[in-house]
C-alpha cells in the first residue's frame, strides 16, 4: 500500500505524519510512546492497510521528526498531545477515527476517547490502561514504575542514560527490536529531554502517590467500544492496571493477554496485533 509522508503545521508545531492505505474510508490514528517514533508501527502497517484501513501515524511531539515543544508543561497531555491529534484529524479531514495508543500514546488515546468521543469510533489501549486504574493498581505497579521517579531528575537522568554509549538503555531495552534507530533519534540535541518531559509533565511523584479526584480533568469514562491489550513479558506494567480499566468503560470491553511477549507488542506479535485491531475496528463499525 502507498505510504505518504506529510509535514503538518498543527497546534503550534510542525508534525511528521505518515499516511498509509486508501485516501478515504475507515481511518485509524496510531500513537506511539517513549522512547519510540512512528516507525514502531511499521510491522503492522501492511496487515492493517491490506484490510482496507487508512492509517494516520504521527511522530508525537518531541519525538522522531516532529518539533520539540520548548517547555515541560507543553507535554501535558491535555494541552499538548490531545490538541495535536485533534488538529491532525482536522488537517486530514477525518471526522471520526479508530484511536490506538501504545505506551504514552495510550493515555493520550484514553483522554481522546473520554473527552472527545465524537471524534472516536473505537479505542484500543496497548500496554497502558486507564490512568485512574494505573495509579490505583497497588504497590506492585508502583514498584515497576520506579523508573518514573528517576525520570524526574532533570539533567542527571539525561546524563545517566547517555553515559557509556547509552549502555543503560541498551541493557534495559534489550527486548526492543529497533534499539539502534531509537537511540540515534534520541541522541539528537534536545530529543531525550523532550521524551522525558512527557513523564515530568504528566506522571509526577505527587500525582502517583496522591491521585487527583475523579473528574479532576473532565470526563474520564469511555463510552465507545474499547480493547485493552497487555503482555505478560512487560517489565513496566502489571496486568491489574489493564484489567481494572474495564471499570471506566461504559461500552463493550474486550481484553486480550499476549503471552511471552515484551512491552513492544508491535515488534514481537505484529500479525496477532493487526488481526486483533482489525476485528475490533470492524465490530465497532458494525455497532454504529
Amino acid at each position: 500500500m502507498e505510504r505518504r509522508l506529510h509535514q503538518v503545521s498543527a497546534n503550534g508545531l510542525t508534525h511528521s505524519v505518515l499516511e498509509c492505505g486508501p485516501a478515504t474510508g475507515s481511518c485509524a490514528l496510531l500513537m506511539h510512546g517513549f522512547p519510540d517514533s512512528k516507525s514502531i508501527w511499521d510491522p503492522v502497517i501492511d496487515g492493517l492497510t491490506s484490510a482496507g484501513f487508512r492509517l494516520i501515524i504521527p511522530d508525537m511531539r518531541g519525538f522522531g521528526e516532529t518539533d520539540i515543544a520548548p517547555l515541560t508543561k507543553d507535554y501535558d497531555i491535555a494541552v499538548g498531545a490531545c490538541p495535536d491529534m485533534l488538529s491532525l484529524l482536522d488537517h486530514f479531514k477525518i471526522d471520526r477515527a479508530h484511536i490506538v495508543g501504545h505506551d504514552f500514546g495510550s493515555p493520550v488515546a484514553w483522554r481522546l476517547a473520554s473527552v472527545h468521543p465524537e471524534r472516536c469510533v473505537s479505542l484500543a489501549a496497548l500496554s497502558v490502561g486507564h490512568m485512574r486504574a494505573f495509579v490505583n493498581a497497588g504497590w506492585a505497579q508502583k514498584w515497576k514504575s520506579l523508573y518514573i521517579l528517576f525520570h524526574q531528575f532533570r539533567g542527571l537522568c539525561e546524563w545517566a542514560y547517555q553515559r557509556n554509549d547509552w549502555s543503560t538503555l541498551r541493557t534495559h531495552w534489550s527486548a526492543h527490536g529497533n534499539i539502534e534507530e531509537t537511540i540515534a533519534l534520541l541522541a539528537r540535541p534536545g530529543r531525550l529531554t523532550a521524551g522525558l518531559n512527557w513523564y515530568r509533565a504528566n506522571i509526577g511523584v505527587a500525582r502517583m502517590l496522591r491521585p487527583p479526584p475523579e473528574g479532576f480533568m473532565g470526563e474520564e469514562r469511555v463510552f465507545i467500544p474499547t480493547l485493552g491489550i497487555w503482555s505478560d513479558g512487560d517489565a513496566y506494567l502489571t496486568e491489574q492496571q489493564m484489567t481494572a480499566s474495564q471499570d471506566y468503560v461504559n461500552a463493550p470491553w474486550e481484553y486480550s493477554k499476549y503471552e511471552s511477549v515484551s512491552h513492544w507488542l508491535q515488534l514481537e506479535a505484529p500479525e496477532r496485533l493487526a488481526s486483533d485491531l482489525i476485528r475490533h475496528w470492524r465490530n465497532a463499525e458494525a455497532a454504529l
